[in-house]
């Protein structure tokens, strides 16, 4: 149900707030260029922070999706993105070299957004990540709610799982039929996938009030991190390439 890979890597050891951080500062370097060779330095980058963390398995499961973006990306930034002088043209679409260029730098950008953000969750438990919000300023209840997405999204389409698999074993059939009657027959599941989602909200507030989560005053922490060289190290090459680029830009 969760992303999170039990390795001991240098990535799971550095602290969470320089995890919040890196991967923010990362995001940035790659909307800072339109190159495709630019591009392809970043992803290549973060295919090395994959293969370090062990992050692999992950991304093994959403391979599929992470081919198709970058495949889509492609495809429909060459053909509608208008720069430069058309060598094709086809009502509203369009080839050039300059547009290529810009839609295969857009595929390896997104894919390198996917893979930052799935070696983030492979490498941080959440309550690391709601710890680290927490280190870096943002208050109790915004960092508990961005955490908390975390584990029920997950859960949900656990739920969503389970519902589809028991209606299954009444003799619903799923699978025959075209696209739009496979569509169909998902209807009558919205109604039992909206009870089990309002009643594991109402639970939920019910536990957070029965262990006082409205409770004014200084909160304690059982996990404590502290900061060490490598993480000053990691911060200071992303923010010194950040600000070289930006200012070269």
């Amino acid at each position: 149900m969760f992303l999170y890979l039990p390795n001991d890597t240098l990535l799971h050891r550095i602290h969470p707030s320089t995890k919040i951080v890196g991967l923010v500062l990362l995001l940035i370097l790659t909307v800072a260029f339109e190159s495709p060779w630019h591009q392809l330095i970043i992803l290549s980058s973060v295919l090395i922070l994959v293969k370090t963390s062990g992050a692999a398995k992950n991304i093994r499961r959403v391979l599929p999706l992470i081919i198709t973006v970058m495949v889509f990306s492609m495809v429909t930034w060459s053909l509608f993105k208008r720069v430069g002088d058309p060598f094709w043209s086809m009502g509203p679409l369009s080839l050039s070299v300059e547009s290529i260029q810009f839609g295969v730098a857009m595929g390896f950008r997104l894919d390198a957004m996917l893979l930052s953000g799935m070696v983030f969750v492979s490498c941080t438990k959440v309550e690391e990540f709601a710890y680290g919000l927490r280190a870096i300023g943002l208050p109790f209840p915004v960092s508990f709610a961005l955490s908390l997405s975390f584990r029920l999204v997950p859960l949900f389409f656990t739920r969503i799982g389970i519902i589809v698999q028991a209606q299954q074993s009444r003799g619903l059939d799923l699978q025959s039929g075209h696209v739009l009657q496979r569509a169909r027959k998902y209807v009558p599941l919205l109604v039992p996938i909206f009870v089990y989602a309002i009643r594991d909200t109402d639970l939920l507030s019910m536990a957070l009030e029965s262990k006082g989560f409205g409770m004014r005053g200084e909160r304690t922490e059982y996990l404590s991190f502290r900061m060490v060289w490598y993480d000053y190290a990691i911060l200071a090459v992303l923010l010194s390439a950040n600000i070289m680029i930006w200012i070269l830009l």
